[in-house]
């Protein structure tokens, strides 16, 4: 185990050498690490990942919405004919995820 970890460890340091060994010719101007931490507002909305509409929820993110809607008897009625993300949203206002 520790013989494989040895030969990660060093193929990373292969790499990383490497690597910067062929960005070192590039100009300071197009190197994006010597940028800054700061990007333009349109470029970060393309790099993080956006909120997932309400019909794109997990099975288990639907089930725990489903177990708070079962203690609210009008709610699990609403949830038996609208379905689980009508019905929380009617009687809990806005899904938190």
């Amino acid at each position: 185990m520790k013989t494989l970890a040895i030969l990660v460890l060093c193929s990373l340091a292969v790499i990383c050498l490497t690597s910067d060994a062929s960005t070192g010719s590039q100009p300071a101007g197009d190197n994006p690490a010597q940028e800054g931490l700061f990007v333009e507002r349109e470029e970060a909305s393309t790099v993080v990942r956006q909120k997932r509409a309400a019909g794109e929820l997990s099975p288990t993110q639907l089930e725990s919405l489903r177990e708070v809607c079962e203690a609210n008897l009008a709610c699990e009625h609403k949830m038996d004919i609208d379905g689980i993300i009508a019905a929380y949203t009617a009687y809990y206002g806005p899904i938190p995820y």
